[in-house]
């Protein structure tokens, strides 16, 4: 349990306005930021790496991860720094539209010397000048010996040229040792393309495994030799938000406590099958509330999070 896995990535803070409401709701998260929260739930040690701005919503980012328990490192920027702010406009399904004030410009990333997984994405991987960092950050501890992961969390508003984005997924497919998408990014980076061929595309360009989730369907991985399914939990879905943040959480805290990729089909599948997990107990709560060890991996009896805080409400389908 003494891994650490170091997460890069921004903390924002999303305005959701859901359809019929004639108000937004302002709440902290980021995906980076939820998924440090959730192995933190799973008693992880975990450093998130991030930034905001000396603005309202910086203040607001500020005081949630405060809260949460999380170590948290707050990086140096090249000037005056804003905080992101995400416009979601949430359906009655759950699911989820954004538009982006995006600032991500991190002017040093220095990893804590216990970093044993380093993990990345989002926004993080796509919004300069901070991705051009990160990707050189990517390259470095991945040749260092560190194992490297990133999850593509796609987010067309913010990069809406589909050739560009594909290129960057690309790019950062190749510093990787493991890399999470959604059918969803999958299918809109790659239209012309069955979920799986595009999979088995960014996975030829250097990845271990390369693990997609689908929503209800579930996940599979992919690795060199197989290809390993496993089906979504049954649950009486509240919402999915966070679910797939949820789910990189579980994946990171087994990467981090076995110190290797898992490419044995059978140990791939109980690896998935508890991610799955991770991301159903998600949906069956409101917002992005991540399940605690004792619930992932007890008999279903809720404990109270480590940090005694309930999450926050980021949507994420993936």
């Amino acid at each position: 349990m003494t891994a650490r896995v170091a997460v890069v990535g921004e903390a924002l803070v999303d305005l959701l306005w859901r359809t019929g409401s004639r108000e937004a709701r302002a709440v902290p998260g980021g995906s980076p930021a939820n998924v440090a929260v959730g192995l933190h739930r799973l008693e992880r040690p975990v450093t998130l790496l991030t930034s905001w701005g000396d603005d309202p919503p910086g203040a607001l980012v500020a005081e949630h991860l405060a809260g949460t328990g999380v170590d948290v490192v707050r990086l140096p920027t090249g000037g005056p720094a804003r905080t992101t702010v995400a416009l979601a406009y949430l359906a009655r399904d759950g699911s989820a539209h954004y538009d982006f004030l995006t600032s991500w410009a991190p002017s040093a990333l220095d990893l804590p010397e216990d970093t044993a997984v380093v993990h990345t994405g989002s926004l993080a991987v796509a919004v300069e000048p901070g991705a051009s960092r990160v990707l050189q950050l990517a390259a470095a501890q991945r040749a260092s010996g560190r194992l490297v992961v990133a999850d593509l969390n796609v987010r067309p508003a913010v990069l809406p040229d589909r050739t560009a984005y594909r290129a960057l997924a690309e790019r950062l497919a190749g510093e990787v040792r493991v890399l999470k998408a959604s059918d969803e990014d999958l299918a809109w980076l790659y239209p012309d393309l069955a979920v799986g061929e595009a999979a088995e595309t960014l996975r030829a360009l250097g990845p271990e495994l390369v693990v997609v989730t689908r929503g209800a369907e579930g996940a599979f991985g992919l690795t060199a030799a197989d290809r390993v399914d496993v089906p979504a939990p049954a649950v009486a879905v509240v919402d999915t938000v966070g679910a797939g943040d949820a789910f990189q959480s579980a994946l990171l805290d087994d990467l981090a406590a076995r110190g290797a990729v898992p490419t044995d089909p059978a140990v791939l599948a109980g690896v998935l099958a508890r991610c799955a997990r991770c991301a159903a107990l998600t949906c069956a709560r409101e917002g992005a509330d991540p399940p605690t060890r004792a619930l992932l991996d007890g008999d279903g009896t809720d404990t109270a999070a480590p940090d005694g805080t309930r999450g926050t409400e980021t949507a994420d389908r993936g």
